[in-house]
Protein backbone atom coordinates (compact mmCIF):
# COMPACT_ATOMS: atom_id res chain seq x y z
CA UNK A 1 0.00 0.00 0.00
CA UNK A 2 1.29 3.50 -0.81
CA UNK A 3 1.83 6.17 1.78
CA UNK A 4 -1.28 8.10 0.68
CA UNK A 5 -3.37 5.20 -0.53
CA UNK A 6 -3.24 2.53 -3.20
CA UNK A 7 -1.03 3.56 -6.10
CA UNK A 8 -2.36 0.82 -8.39
CA UNK A 9 -5.61 2.75 -8.99
CA UNK A 10 -5.56 5.03 -12.07
CA UNK A 11 -7.39 8.33 -11.89
CA UNK A 12 -9.60 9.98 -14.47
CA UNK A 13 -6.78 12.08 -15.95
CA UNK A 14 -6.72 15.80 -16.65
CA UNK A 15 -9.01 17.29 -19.26
CA UNK A 16 -7.24 19.26 -21.99
CA UNK A 17 -9.89 22.01 -21.75
CA UNK A 18 -9.87 22.13 -17.96
CA UNK A 19 -10.15 25.70 -16.65
CA UNK A 20 -6.89 27.39 -15.74
CA UNK A 21 -6.13 28.06 -12.12
CA UNK A 22 -6.22 31.55 -10.72
CA UNK A 23 -2.95 33.45 -11.32
CA UNK A 24 -2.08 33.48 -7.60
CA UNK A 25 -2.33 29.70 -7.28
CA UNK A 26 -0.70 29.08 -10.67
CA UNK A 27 2.28 31.22 -9.66
CA UNK A 28 2.88 29.26 -6.48
CA UNK A 29 2.42 26.00 -8.34
CA UNK A 30 5.16 27.03 -10.80
CA UNK A 31 7.36 28.36 -7.99
CA UNK A 32 7.17 25.12 -5.99
CA UNK A 33 7.60 22.95 -9.08
CA UNK A 34 10.68 24.92 -10.18
CA UNK A 35 12.00 25.48 -6.66
CA UNK A 36 15.42 23.90 -7.19
CA UNK A 37 15.66 25.27 -10.72
CA UNK A 38 15.24 28.78 -9.30
CA UNK A 39 18.41 28.19 -7.28
CA UNK A 40 20.23 27.44 -10.53
CA UNK A 41 18.83 30.56 -12.20
CA UNK A 42 19.94 32.64 -9.23
CA UNK A 43 23.46 31.24 -9.51
CA UNK A 44 23.51 32.07 -13.22
CA UNK A 45 22.40 35.63 -12.48
CA UNK A 46 24.97 36.05 -9.71
CA UNK A 47 27.69 34.94 -12.12
CA UNK A 48 27.49 38.46 -13.57
CA UNK A 49 28.82 39.79 -10.25
CA UNK A 50 31.97 37.65 -10.29
CA UNK A 51 34.03 40.50 -11.85
CA UNK A 52 32.90 42.83 -9.02
CA UNK A 53 33.93 40.28 -6.41
CA UNK A 54 37.28 39.86 -8.17
CA UNK A 55 37.70 43.66 -8.20
CA UNK A 56 37.04 43.88 -4.47
CA UNK A 57 39.52 41.07 -3.74
CA UNK A 58 42.11 42.76 -5.95
CA UNK A 59 41.79 45.98 -3.96
CA UNK A 60 42.08 44.11 -0.68
CA UNK A 61 45.09 41.95 -1.56
CA UNK A 62 47.10 43.90 -4.15
CA UNK A 63 46.43 47.62 -3.63
CA UNK A 64 49.31 48.02 -1.18
CA UNK A 65 51.66 46.14 -3.56
CA UNK A 66 51.08 48.12 -6.78
CA UNK A 67 48.40 50.78 -6.67
CA UNK A 68 48.47 51.74 -10.35
CA UNK A 69 48.29 48.19 -11.69
CA UNK A 70 45.60 47.30 -9.18
CA UNK A 71 43.40 50.27 -10.18
CA UNK A 72 43.78 49.37 -13.87
CA UNK A 73 42.76 45.79 -13.09
CA UNK A 74 39.81 46.95 -10.98
CA UNK A 75 38.64 49.32 -13.74
CA UNK A 76 38.81 46.50 -16.29
CA UNK A 77 36.84 44.13 -14.05
CA UNK A 78 34.17 46.76 -13.37
CA UNK A 79 33.88 47.37 -17.12
CA UNK A 80 33.42 43.64 -17.73
CA UNK A 81 30.65 43.58 -15.14
CA UNK A 82 28.91 46.58 -16.73
CA UNK A 83 29.03 44.94 -20.16
CA UNK A 84 27.76 41.47 -19.18
CA UNK A 85 25.17 42.51 -16.58
CA UNK A 86 22.45 43.19 -19.16
CA UNK A 87 22.99 40.06 -21.30
CA UNK A 88 23.06 37.81 -18.21
CA UNK A 89 19.85 39.43 -16.96
CA UNK A 90 18.22 38.91 -20.38
CA UNK A 91 19.29 35.25 -20.49
CA UNK A 92 17.86 34.61 -17.02
CA UNK A 93 14.68 36.46 -18.03
CA UNK A 94 14.26 34.09 -20.99
CA UNK A 95 14.56 31.10 -18.66
CA UNK A 96 12.00 32.54 -16.25
CA UNK A 97 9.66 33.33 -19.15
CA UNK A 98 9.84 29.68 -20.22
CA UNK A 99 9.04 28.67 -16.63
CA UNK A 100 5.97 30.92 -16.75
CA UNK A 101 4.85 29.50 -20.11
CA UNK A 102 5.63 26.00 -18.77
CA UNK A 103 7.76 25.15 -21.80
CA UNK A 104 10.26 22.27 -21.71
CA UNK A 105 13.82 23.39 -22.46
CA UNK A 106 17.47 22.90 -21.56
CA UNK A 107 18.49 25.67 -19.20
CA UNK A 108 22.13 26.16 -20.15
CA UNK A 109 21.31 25.92 -23.86
CA UNK A 110 18.73 28.72 -23.56
CA UNK A 111 21.04 30.77 -21.35
CA UNK A 112 24.00 30.65 -23.77
CA UNK A 113 21.91 31.21 -26.92
CA UNK A 114 20.04 34.17 -25.39
CA UNK A 115 23.24 35.68 -24.02
CA UNK A 116 24.71 35.68 -27.54
CA UNK A 117 21.67 36.63 -29.60
CA UNK A 118 20.46 39.47 -27.34
CA UNK A 119 23.89 40.77 -26.32
CA UNK A 120 23.77 44.24 -27.91
CA UNK A 121 20.30 45.32 -26.84
CA UNK A 122 20.61 43.76 -23.40
CA UNK A 123 23.98 45.44 -22.89
CA UNK A 124 22.43 48.85 -23.61
CA UNK A 125 19.59 48.17 -21.18
CA UNK A 126 22.01 46.90 -18.55
CA UNK A 127 24.16 50.03 -18.81
CA UNK A 128 21.05 52.19 -18.46
CA UNK A 129 19.99 50.28 -15.34
CA UNK A 130 23.44 50.57 -13.78
CA UNK A 131 23.56 54.31 -14.49
CA UNK A 132 20.23 54.74 -12.70
CA UNK A 133 21.44 52.65 -9.76
CA UNK A 134 24.61 54.75 -9.47
CA UNK A 135 22.63 58.00 -9.73
CA UNK A 136 20.15 56.96 -7.04
CA UNK A 137 22.96 55.73 -4.77
CA UNK A 138 24.81 59.02 -5.18
CA UNK A 139 21.60 60.97 -4.56
CA UNK A 140 20.82 59.04 -1.37
CA UNK A 141 24.30 59.94 -0.12
CA UNK A 142 24.54 63.56 -1.30
CA UNK A 143 21.04 65.00 -0.86
CA UNK A 144 20.68 64.25 2.88
CA UNK A 145 23.99 66.06 3.46
CA UNK A 146 22.87 69.04 1.36
CA UNK A 147 19.52 69.14 3.16
CA UNK A 148 21.24 69.09 6.56
CA UNK A 149 23.70 71.84 5.57
CA UNK A 150 21.16 74.11 3.85
CA UNK A 151 18.89 76.60 5.54
CA UNK A 152 16.18 76.28 2.89
CA UNK A 153 16.22 72.65 1.76
CA UNK A 154 13.02 72.72 -0.33
CA UNK A 155 14.86 72.62 -3.66
CA UNK A 156 16.92 69.62 -2.56
CA UNK A 157 13.81 67.75 -1.45
CA UNK A 158 12.23 68.40 -4.85
CA UNK A 159 15.36 67.26 -6.70
CA UNK A 160 15.66 64.13 -4.55
CA UNK A 161 12.00 63.16 -5.08
CA UNK A 162 12.28 63.86 -8.82
CA UNK A 163 15.38 61.68 -9.15
CA UNK A 164 13.76 58.89 -7.15
CA UNK A 165 10.63 59.07 -9.34
CA UNK A 166 12.72 58.75 -12.50
CA UNK A 167 14.51 55.74 -11.01
CA UNK A 168 11.21 54.02 -10.18
CA UNK A 169 9.93 54.73 -13.69
CA UNK A 170 13.06 53.20 -15.26
CA UNK A 171 12.77 50.19 -12.93
CA UNK A 172 9.19 49.56 -14.06
CA UNK A 173 10.29 49.98 -17.68
CA UNK A 174 12.91 47.29 -17.13
CA UNK A 175 10.11 44.88 -16.13
CA UNK A 176 9.13 44.91 -19.81
CA UNK A 177 12.35 45.84 -21.62
CA UNK A 178 14.24 42.59 -20.97
CA UNK A 179 11.13 40.52 -21.74
CA UNK A 180 10.66 42.27 -25.08
CA UNK A 181 14.35 41.91 -25.88
CA UNK A 182 14.11 38.11 -25.53
CA UNK A 183 10.59 37.77 -26.99
CA UNK A 184 10.42 40.15 -29.96
CA UNK A 185 12.47 41.50 -32.86
CA UNK A 186 11.79 45.16 -32.02
CA UNK A 187 14.48 47.81 -32.29
CA UNK A 188 15.94 49.24 -29.09
CA UNK A 189 14.09 52.50 -29.69
CA UNK A 190 10.73 50.72 -29.91
CA UNK A 191 11.54 48.52 -26.93
CA UNK A 192 12.17 51.60 -24.75
CA UNK A 193 9.10 53.31 -26.17
CA UNK A 194 6.85 50.31 -25.53
CA UNK A 195 8.37 49.75 -22.09
CA UNK A 196 7.50 53.29 -21.06
CA UNK A 197 3.98 52.94 -22.45
CA UNK A 198 3.38 49.62 -20.67
CA UNK A 199 4.76 50.98 -17.41
CA UNK A 200 1.96 53.58 -17.57
CA UNK A 201 -0.83 51.37 -18.98
CA UNK A 202 -0.34 48.58 -16.44
CA UNK A 203 0.47 50.89 -13.53
CA UNK A 204 -1.55 48.88 -11.01
CA UNK A 205 0.21 45.63 -11.94
CA UNK A 206 3.58 47.38 -11.85
CA UNK A 207 2.95 48.81 -8.38
CA UNK A 208 1.92 45.37 -7.11
CA UNK A 209 5.11 43.89 -8.57
CA UNK A 210 7.17 46.72 -7.10
CA UNK A 211 5.58 46.17 -3.69
CA UNK A 212 6.53 42.49 -3.74
CA UNK A 213 10.10 43.37 -4.70
CA UNK A 214 10.40 45.88 -1.87
CA UNK A 215 9.03 43.31 0.57
CA UNK A 216 11.31 40.49 -0.58
CA UNK A 217 14.55 42.47 -0.73
CA UNK A 218 13.64 44.42 2.41
CA UNK A 219 13.24 41.22 4.41
CA UNK A 220 16.46 39.76 3.00
CA UNK A 221 18.35 42.99 3.72
CA UNK A 222 17.07 43.06 7.31
CA UNK A 223 18.03 39.44 7.91
CA UNK A 224 21.42 40.11 6.30
CA UNK A 225 22.09 42.89 8.83
CA UNK A 226 21.22 40.50 11.65
CA UNK A 227 23.04 37.44 10.31
CA UNK A 228 25.59 38.64 7.73
CA UNK A 229 27.73 35.51 7.58
CA UNK A 230 24.78 33.17 7.14
CA UNK A 231 23.12 35.37 4.54
CA UNK A 232 26.36 35.65 2.58
CA UNK A 233 25.81 31.98 1.75
CA UNK A 234 22.10 32.51 0.96
CA UNK A 235 22.27 35.44 -1.48
CA UNK A 236 23.92 33.40 -4.29
CA UNK A 237 20.88 31.08 -4.27
CA UNK A 238 18.04 33.48 -3.41
CA UNK A 239 16.18 35.85 -3.78
CA UNK A 240 16.94 37.34 -7.22
CA UNK A 241 15.45 34.44 -9.21
CA UNK A 242 12.26 34.39 -7.12
CA UNK A 243 11.85 38.16 -7.55
CA UNK A 244 12.52 37.75 -11.26
CA UNK A 245 9.80 35.09 -11.51
CA UNK A 246 7.33 37.52 -9.95
CA UNK A 247 8.31 40.21 -12.47
CA UNK A 248 8.01 37.88 -15.46
CA UNK A 249 4.78 36.26 -14.27
CA UNK A 250 3.08 39.65 -13.79
CA UNK A 251 4.59 41.50 -16.76
CA UNK A 252 4.63 39.01 -19.63
CA UNK A 253 0.81 38.77 -19.95
CA UNK A 254 0.77 42.55 -20.42
CA UNK A 255 3.29 42.24 -23.26
CA UNK A 256 1.24 39.44 -24.80
CA UNK A 257 -1.92 41.56 -24.67
CA UNK A 258 -0.57 44.86 -25.96
CA UNK A 259 2.46 43.92 -28.10
CA UNK A 260 2.60 40.29 -29.24
CA UNK A 261 -1.07 39.45 -29.84
CA UNK A 262 -1.82 42.65 -31.85
CA UNK A 263 1.17 41.88 -34.08
CA UNK A 264 -0.16 38.45 -35.02
CA UNK A 265 -3.72 39.78 -35.28
CA UNK A 266 -2.61 42.31 -37.91
CA UNK A 267 -1.00 39.49 -39.91
CA UNK A 268 -4.10 37.30 -39.57
CA UNK A 269 -2.14 34.72 -37.59
CA UNK A 270 -2.39 33.16 -34.17
CA UNK A 271 0.23 33.70 -31.50
CA UNK A 272 2.39 30.50 -31.61
CA UNK A 273 2.34 30.43 -27.82
CA UNK A 274 -1.38 29.64 -28.03
CA UNK A 275 -1.18 26.99 -30.74
CA UNK A 276 -0.66 24.20 -28.26
CA UNK A 277 -4.09 24.93 -26.77
CA UNK A 278 -5.91 24.82 -30.11
CA UNK A 279 -6.84 21.93 -32.39
CA UNK A 280 -6.93 22.01 -36.13
CA UNK A 281 -8.12 19.46 -38.69
CA UNK A 282 -9.21 15.95 -37.86
CA UNK A 283 -7.50 14.27 -34.96
CA UNK A 284 -6.52 10.63 -35.24
CA UNK A 285 -6.73 10.23 -31.49
CA UNK A 286 -8.96 12.23 -29.19
CA UNK A 287 -7.72 13.35 -25.81
CA UNK A 288 -9.98 11.74 -23.24
CA UNK A 289 -8.33 13.41 -20.25
CA UNK A 290 -10.90 13.87 -17.50
CA UNK A 291 -13.40 11.50 -19.23
CA UNK A 292 -11.96 8.07 -18.58
CA UNK A 293 -13.39 5.88 -15.90
CA UNK A 294 -10.96 5.19 -13.07
CA UNK A 295 -9.32 1.81 -13.44
CA UNK A 296 -9.61 -0.33 -10.36
CA UNK A 297 -6.66 -2.49 -9.40
CA UNK A 298 -7.39 -6.22 -9.58
CA UNK A 299 -8.37 -7.66 -6.26
CA UNK A 300 -5.75 -9.80 -4.66
CA UNK A 301 -6.75 -13.43 -4.19
CA UNK A 302 -6.66 -14.80 -0.69
CA UNK A 303 -3.89 -17.23 -0.07
CA UNK A 304 -5.08 -20.74 0.79
CA UNK A 305 -3.19 -23.56 2.27
CA UNK A 306 -2.58 -26.51 0.00
CA UNK A 307 -0.16 -29.20 -0.86
CA UNK A 308 3.21 -28.33 -2.33
CA UNK A 309 3.92 -30.43 -5.42
CA UNK A 310 7.59 -30.96 -5.95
Amino acid sequence: MGLFGGYEKAGAGIAKDAPKKKPFFRFWEIAFRKFWKLFEVNLLFMSAFIPLVAAALSLYFFFHVNQTLTMVLVAALVLVFAVIFGPVTAACTKILRNFTLEKPFFMMDVFIKTFRSCFKQACVMGLLDLMIVLSVSAGCYVYPKLIAASGDATIYYVMFVAGLSVAIAVLMMSFYAYLMIVSTDLSMKNILKNSFALSCIALKTNLITLGWLVLIFGVFALVTVMYPFIMAMVWPFMPAAFAGLIIVFNSYPVIQKYVINPYYAQRGEVNPEYLSTQTGGENVFEDQGGKEKPIEAPKKQKKTKGKVIS
